[in-house]
């Protein structure tokens, strides 16, 4: 294919997307039909079958670009200067500067990954990888000395994984959810998970995470 084709076959699936992004977003996933798909794309039906053959292909290919800029942004950001004020930049940039139309369909995703297996797993994938992302970027700050050695990176990164979910879908159900008033408290966690656990005034703050996280699994006696 010739670079010029490849070229307007990237443009075309991009528009493709967000088009499908919009719909989705406003009506839902099941209300969406392929054909208002094809209207909001300006396409016939028989073009945008040559693209997608089918909305779970759409939400892979929206999962799948979603992934590659946050693959990207990752790779792009320097944490050598101030590990916390460059977390704390890309943290808000997720949960405030992200548009509503993006956190509408992220909810669409989330509720329908639990009747679609097909959507499932693409949302379980996506998962996955920003998971192996996050932990790869934390263990290169545990190695320049920017976070505690101490600090439980995969449970660290579970948690704010949690938090991100919770935040996005909080800022999709309710349209007074001020996600920027959360921050502060969010860096609270984030640097007690990082910096300071097991490590409190007493030097039993660790030790009494470990024990509620064993009562809630049911492990103690």
């Amino acid at each position: 294919m010739r670079q010029a084709n490849v070229q307007l076959h990237s443009d075309r699936r991009s528009e493709i997307l967000d088009a499908a992004r919009r719909c989705f977003a406003r009506t839902g996933f099941h209300q969406t039909s392929m054909q208002q798909i094809c209207a909001e794309a300006g396409m016939s039906p028989g073009n945008l079958y040559r693209y997608f053959p089918s909305k779970e292909a759409i939400i892979a290919g929206i999962a799948e670009r979603d992934r590659a800029e946050v693959a990207a942004q990752l790779a792009d950001t320097q944490f050598t200067a101030d590990f916390f004020s460059t977390f704390a930049a890309l943290a808000r940039h997720h949960f405030v500067e992200r548009t509503a139309e993006e956190v509408g369909l992220c909810a669409e995703i989330m509720s329908e990954s639990r009747r679609n297996p097909t959507i499932a797993k693409i949302m379980n994938d996506f998962d996955a990888d920003v998971k192996d992302r996050l932990i790869t970027m934390l263990h290169a700050a545990q190695a320049r000395g920017d976070i505690s050695r101490d600090a439980d990176i995969g449970a660290a990164v579970e948690m704010l994984m949690i938090i991100a979910d919770g935040v996005w879908w909080r800022r999709a159900v309710d349209p007074n959810f001020d996600a920027e008033a959360v921050l502060p408290m969010f860096f609270d966690v984030t640097k007690y998970m990082l910096l300071q656990r097991g490590k409190g005034k007493n030097g039993d703050l660790g030790r009494n995470a470990d024990l509620a996280r064993a009562a809630l699994a049911g492990e103690t006696r």
